[in-house]
């Protein structure tokens, strides 16, 4: 924790909230079983009392991630922005934002929360990281006419000061690819990296001879037909991938868009092409094909975070303590990853595995509730190779 020290030491907040927020990145790594109030104050000296009003305070969780990035992966680092939402099930009738959203694990709409996180994708170490996360709110809650995409928007709005230079393509899933969100993305200097239907209309556009005399040239020509590529180019190959490339006018988001289509003779289709774009067209195809498959580091940092740091045990219900537990969640599954990335090569994939990290820390805190409470010496004990090795128990690779 001493990177987490080190940032909230920066920073202009009071004593008491600093010392909290260090302590509660520790017990949310501690702890066994559900993140909530009740079992955080078995792991601390704070009651639950004292963790419900810390929860109810502000506390600057984007600008400490971004501090947090730039020491784990560095500022000259290649990367990726990755945007995704995720289903979190809540029960309780007066919680704030319960409503019904989608829960892509059962494909279906359910009662519950959901919240829409911004990450950060190293391409060389193949780690993302939270940089912000805020909750979706329910219909009754936001203006009549703002749609989810809406939302969306406004999030991506609010954290787009904080992004470096180099933070320019946002990948997306599939279910995103509206066109008031390209719009909006495009609006904000931002790249927008996406997956197509597979029946997009498209068309191709004229590159042949000009015909003489006035009036306005040839634009397009003619629609594409996606069981025929040949007039794509062809990339190379990826595995059993093939890459096709082309640059084409979408009808309905009235934009140029670089398509890369994967053709994959093994598929149960292989004639149906998946279809990936970025409204940049003069993006290589391959750092589209690389870029979108980074994306998926955001649904690894949602798993984790709801098996190990408790993003969907939140037992609050209001705005703010919501907010709070939901980033606390995350930055403290931030936090554990940098302890793992900051022993290993920087120009290497990293291996993580939060299970080993909540281990230690969980040992950590056993074997200090056993020199306590028998008043050992907690120097000479800490110096021996067997506490080492006692802290490390139950360590699994990633």
């Amino acid at each position: 924790m001493e990177l987490a020290k080190k940032i909230l030491n920066g920073f202009s907040i009071s004593k008491s909230q600093r010392r909290f927020v260090q302590g509660l990145f520790m017990t949310i790594l501690t702890v066994r079983g559900k993140v909530n109030f009740r079992n955080l104050s078995r792991y601390s000296a704070r009651s639950e009392k004292t963790y419900a009003r810390q929860f109810a305070k502000p506390f600057p969780f984007v600008p400490f991630n971004r501090q947090l990035i730039n020491a784990v992966f560095g500022l000259d680092s290649e990367r990726v922005l990755a945007f995704d939402p995720t289903f979190i099930p809540k029960a309780g009738h007066h919680t704030f934002g319960r409503n019904r959203f989608w829960n892509g694990l059962k494909s279906r709409t359910e009662k519950g929360l959901e919240v829409s996180a911004l990450a950060v994708v190293d391409l060389t170490r193949k780690q993302a990281l939270n940089l912000s996360v805020q909750q979706t709110l329910s219909a009754e809650d936001r203006p009549t006419d703002a749609t989810l995409i809406d939302q969306y928007l406004n999030h991506i709005r609010q954290v787009q000061p904080t992004l470096l230079a180099s933070e320019t393509y946002l990948c997306v899933d599939g279910g995103l690819t509206r066109k008031k969100l390209i719009d909006g993305v495009c609006a904000l200097d931002l790249q927008l990296i996406g997956k197509l239907r597979c029946d997009a209309r498209m068309r191709y556009f004229y590159d042949g001879p000009k015909r003489p005399g006035r009036g306005r040239q040839k634009v397009y020509d003619g629609p594409v037909d996606w069981t025929d590529l040949s007039r794509f180019d062809e990339v190379g190959q990826d595995g059993e991938i093939f890459l096709y490339t082309a640059c084409l006018n979408h009808v309905r988001f009235q934009r140029t868009l670089r398509v890369v289509a994967l053709i994959n003779p093994e598929a149960d289709n292989p004639s149906q092409p998946v279809l990936l774009f970025s409204t940049d067209p003069d993006l290589d195809a391959w750092k589209i094909y690389r870029y979108y498959k980074a994306r998926f580091h955001i649904e690894f940092l949602f798993r984790d975070a709801k098996q190990f740091t408790g993003l969907a045990d939140a037992q609050v219900r209001g705005a703010k303590r919501l907010n709070f537990h939901f980033n606390a969640a995350l930055t403290s599954l931030n936090l554990a990853k940098a302890e793992i990335m900051n022993t290993q090569p920087m120009d290497q994939p990293a291996a993580c595995s939060i299970a080993s990290v909540k281990a230690q820390y969980f040992n950590q805190y056993f074997l200090e509730r056993i020199i306590s409470i028998f008043d050992l010496d907690a120097k000479s004990i800490k110096k021996r190779p067997e506490y080492q090795s006692l802290r490390e128990c139950g360590k699994i690779a990633a």
